[in-house]
């Protein structure tokens, strides 16, 4: 996602001028927050290269709501769509490469091209069928089988993830994360 919109805005000679600055690299280092839950999130972040988190605190505790990779948009949505204070945090797991883009310049880019608003939304739709799948996980399946559904489904997570991260996602302590583990 993020370079093809790069590479659209890069050649086209007739609008792409309005948006090349807006695409600038950040290197950030792990645990660099990006925004704080109750702030107002004004930017989306492209991720280039790395890894992000987007948690809350409940009773002292982080709760991982969903880690991020390479060519993957993020924002804490409802606040950045409807200027509402964030209920998530967001931050680097690893030393991350990300282009932040400014709200104004993202509507624009929807505005301009009509293909990178098709991908945000089908982006968007799969963010909800996530979010449905974590909700119904938690309801439904034992922390054992959250954890082996996660080496199916997303191994980068288990190889990139610190395991009190993963355990926080799961729902677990990382002390049951690690006797799940260890039984395998």
């Amino acid at each position: 996602m993020i370079d093809l919109l790069i590479e659209t805005v890069k050649k086209d000679k007739e609008k792409g001028s309005l948006f090349r600055d807006s695409f600038a690299e950040i290197k950030i280092p792990p645990k660099t927050v990006l925004l704080n839950s109750g702030e107002v999130s004004r930017q989306i972040f492209l991720i280039k290269k790395g890894c992000l988190r987007q948690w809350f605190s409940k009773d002292g505790k982080d709760i991982t709501i969903q880690f991020f990779f390479e060519n993957q948009p993020v924002a804490s949505i409802d606040s950045f769509l409807n200027n509402q204070p964030s209920l998530f945090t967001i931050e680097s797991i690893e030393h991350s490469s990300i282009i932040s883009i400014s709200k104004e310049t993202f509507e624009k880019l929807i505005r301009t091209y009509p293909e990178f608003k098709e991908r945000f939304n089908e982006f968007m739709l799969q963010r909800f069928r996530n979010y449905a799948q974590l909700f119904l996980s938690r309801i439904k399946d034992s922390p054992k089988e959250r954890y082996d559904e996660l080496i199916k489904t997303h191994p980068e997570i288990i190889k990139r993830v610190p395991q009190h991260y993963i355990a926080s996602f799961l729902g677990i302590t990382p002390i049951s994360l690690s006797r799940i583990r260890n039984r395998k």
